[in-house]
């Protein structure tokens, strides 16, 4: 079994779209409304949906992140490059974490983390 679709609820969904589109690699395949919903389809088939919230402030639990997985320490060291070049706040450099090396950073409320797992 695996996991092949997420939701998320942001404030931007066009600022949504061209960060996942930037820095992850999805590509948006349908928009919906004025910038309601959008779907964005990744690697592996992965599809994520992006919403916006109708009502109130976008909230997720303290800890709940969603979390990519590089295959080298270069690659979490290129990302970290490219997202300290944007507007995006970095909370700091790559470190080791537990069983990986990488950082956390927040999107639009959401907590991310780019990693590289260390055996």
């Amino acid at each position: 079994m695996k996991l092949n679709h997420l939701n998320l609820i942001v404030t931007d969904v066009a600022a949504a779209v061209g960060f996942f589109e930037t820095y992850f690699d999805f590509k948006c395949t349908l928009t919906k409304g004025d910038n309601v919903i959008a779907i964005l389809e990744g690697t592996d088939n992965f599809t994520l949906v992006i919403m916006t919230q109708k009502q109130g402030e976008v909230s997720y639990p303290q800890n709940f992140h969603i979390g990519f997985m590089l295959e080298t320490k270069e690659e979490v060291e290129v990302l970290h490059e490219k997202l300290k070049s944007s507007t995006i706040p970095l909370p700091g450099e790559p470190a080791k974490i537990r069983n990986s090396y990488g950082f956390y950073f927040h999107f639009d409320g959401i907590m991310i983390e780019v990693g590289h797992y260390i055996y």
